[in-house]
């Protein structure tokens, strides 16, 4: 018996957590709103009823912008950008407090409705999935608008679905018709609907390695899938360089992995421009806080603790580096993996400039889990035993 064609869909929630924000506040629906304040940005209740918003203008200190509406993004407001750049560019705009736990039950609802009609999935953080369409019955295009109309009845929000052949064009169909887009790309798309693509929409490139293909001329997906191989892993390095004309011609074997129980969880961010250790420092310290905050709130959603922490660093050359920490126990605390994290950082050389941070915990196990005393083997250091003793 044949296996049926691979059908993968990569599902997007649109500006999501701005979405579940302006469900409670539709006054500000059509209006730049930046999500990334804390308490102190809550809205105010006036006494005729009205509400109060915190502008961009009026923040001062640290922070980083968590999501943004569509009108904030035609600004050039963007996720991980600090809240002081944020409200040079949008000074008028609107800034909200971030609400995990209600992003994390309308991600529940919004699953759970797919889940009815399309149940192999792969969880890929608060708000998106990829779905395994192979063996449904039923064309891609009403399929994919069953669960899109799933995913607004349960919600109340619109999603973006992307449907290919493999992982990696489906994330870039979703992203095609956003908002509220349906997008199907089937093989022969790739050169009419690809290649013309700017080589930054292919996940994976960042901006340092687009600046740099660019620099050899080579701005769109088509020219990429059409350089010398030999000449990018000059450039790039043997396995980078053969992933980046590999990705150029579509091809992505990567299975769905829907195991309930994850290996670890990481979040990473790539940077608008390379950061120095030093001049850069506030921006850094914002940017690893707010990792360490998503990572905690993903380790919460799925129900695990992890207890080795580790960093990934890239620099500007493109070298990458790691460090990793065993605690004496496990955690789903942001304060206890930054803590791990910042230790980790400091057996670092941060000398050169950073073109991505990234944050990671494993060793996972149910939160409910009972784990049995254990000492601290050599190299580790019991962080969380120190913190207590302060």
């Amino acid at each position: 018996m044949s296996m049926p064609p691979r059908r993968i869909a990569h599902l997007d929630m649109d500006a999501f957590y701005a979405s579940v924000d302006l469900l409670r506040y539709p006054e500000l629906r059509g209006r730049p709103v930046v999500i990334g304040g804390s308490g102190a940005q809550q809205p105010v209740l006036l006494a005729d009823g009205s509400r109060r918003f915190g502008c961009l203008s009026d923040y001062a200190g640290r922070g980083v912008v968590t999501t943004a509406t569509y009108e904030a993004r035609a600004l050039g407001v963007s996720s991980a950008m600090g809240i002081m750049k944020a409200a040079r560019l949008a000074p008028e705009a609107i800034l909200l407090p971030v609400d995990f736990p209600a992003y994390r039950h309308y991600s529940r609802l919004f699953k759970t409705a797919v889940a009815g009609i399309a149940p192999d999935c792969e969880d890929r953080g608060i708000d998106e999935i990829y779905l395994d369409l192979s063996r449904l019955a039923g064309d891609s295009r009403p399929l994919a608008q069953r669960i899109k109309d799933a995913v607004l009845q349960a919600t109340g929000l619109s999603c973006s679905i992307g449907v290919a052949p493999n992982k990696l064009l489906a994330k870039i169909a979703s992203d095609l018709d956003k908002p509220d887009g349906l997008t199907i790309l089937a093989g022969d798309d790739l050169r009419q609907r690809i290649w013309p693509l700017p080589v930054r929409k292919i996940n994976g490139i960042g901006p340092k390695a687009s600046e740099r293909l660019s620099l050899l001329g080579i701005e769109r997906i088509g020219q990429l899938a059409e350089a010398d191989a030999g000449m990018l892993r000059q450039h790039f390095g043997r396995g980078y360089g053969a992933w980046l004309l590999a990705a150029a011609h579509g091809i992505d074997d990567r299975p769905l992995i829907t195991a309930a129980e994850p290996k670890s969880v990481s979040r990473e961010t790539t940077f608008e421009r390379d950061l120095h250790p030093r001049d850069d420092r506030e921006t850094l310290s914002a940017v690893l806080v707010g990792l360490c905050r998503k990572l905690a709130d993903d380790l919460q959603r799925k129900r695990c603790r992890g207890r080795t922490i580790g960093v990934k660093l890239r620099f500007a050359d493109f070298r990458i580096v790691t460090r990793d920490l065993t605690l004496a126990a496990a955690t789903d605390a942001a304060a206890d993996i930054l803590r791990a994290s910042r230790e980790c950082l400091r057996r670092v050389p941060l000398e050169q400039r950073l073109r991505l941070l990234g944050v990671r915990v494993s060793a996972l196990a149910a939160a409910g889990a009972a784990h049995p005393p254990r000492l601290p083997q050599q190299g580790e250091l019991d962080l969380l035993e120190r913190d207590r003793q302060r």
